[in-house]
């Protein structure tokens, strides 16, 4: 069975998404941050950073000073396999084919190839929902080199997919096991289990048209687009809502697996552009190979 669904401007979530991603919001902070040195932080901070993934998906460090780009590739290395940075759009921002450097040089934009490297505000997503499972990245890395000037500067949130899964109802759940995007041909499908959690594919697609196949127990198409508006209802509860306030040298690396993610807007005008690192990691070494082009999204922090 085959459905589209397009965002309704009065639907709860859409409010929820401007207050919470508007740049106004005051989000807690992940928590306790360990500082550390960069010198000899290959390979000594390594284990530690390996502990905080495997217990609660996210870890993150303030070094002394930000990594340069051999030594955060070398970061890279050790978590997994970084993902190549392939899309002709970003090629300028990229540097030894995987670091993309998010630097916020442009003001709000439609442009979502763009949004990126805008003051915009991104939704809700896990990276590379499209992509198969196998060619999703594992881990997002990274490191602040400039966090920008001022209170009003962009900041990374991150909701935990526990607390998502726990406010969908089970039938919900049971209906997006068995929905994918159109394209995708079930891998990934929307909701999965992993490892005896429930994991997502997600993204909020905003004003664009999600069409999605359902090849599951729901027999008409209002039961799989209410179980996404329930998705998309429950990601924006802000209960687990976290953010990252970036200041120079703090490096975050977090699970795909874990926790959707997305950026809040700058707020006032940009004078210093944030710039951050960032590298996707994938724990075998993918095909270097795009998802189609009508998927495609700005999905970065």
């Amino acid at each position: 069975m085959h459905g589209e669904i397009s965002e309704q401007p009065d639907a709860p979530h859409v409010r929820r998404r401007q207050e919470l991603l508007s740049g106004s919001h005051r989000f807690p902070e992940p928590g306790p941050v360990t500082t550390a040195s960069a010198a000899g932080f290959l390979p000594a901070g390594v284990p530690g950073l390996l502990a905080d993934l495997a217990e609660r998906g996210f870890a993150m460090r303030q070094l002394d000073r930000p990594l340069d780009t051999r030594e955060f590739r070398a970061l890279g290395d050790v978590l997994g396999s970084p993902i190549p940075e392939t899309d002709e759009q970003v090629r300028p921002f990229v540097e030894d084919g995987v670091v993309l450097n998010l630097i916020s040089r442009h003001t709000e934009t439609a442009d979502v190839g763009l949004q990126p490297f805008a003051t915009n505000y991104l939704s809700l997503h896990t990276e590379g929902s499209g992509r198969p499972v196998a060619r999703q990245p594992r881990y997002l890395v990274l490191m602040c080199r400039e966090p920008g000037d001022g209170d009003g500067t962009a900041q990374t949130v991150l909701t935990p997919m526990a607390g998502v899964a726990a406010r969908l109802a089970p039938e919900q759940t049971r209906t997006l096991a068995r929905t994918c995007y159109r394209h995708a041909g079930g891998d990934p499908w929307i909701a999965r289990d992993q490892d005896g959690r429930t994991v997502f594919s997600f993204r909020d697609f905003m004003g664009q048209t999600l069409r999605w196949t359902h090849d599951g127990h729901a027999t008409d198409t209002g039961t799989v687009d209410d179980a996404l508006r329930a998705l998309l209802d429950a990601m924006y509860h802000p209960d687990g809502m976290v953010a990252v306030r970036w200041h120079p040298g703090l490096l975050v690396v977090f699970d795909n697996t874990f926790f959707f993610h997305g950026r809040t807007a700058r707020v006032g005008p940009l004078k210093k552009p944030r710039h951050l690192m960032r590298l996707r990691v994938a724990e075998a070494r993918p095909a270097a190979t795009e998802e189609p082009i009508d998927q495609r999204r700005a999905e970065h922090v």
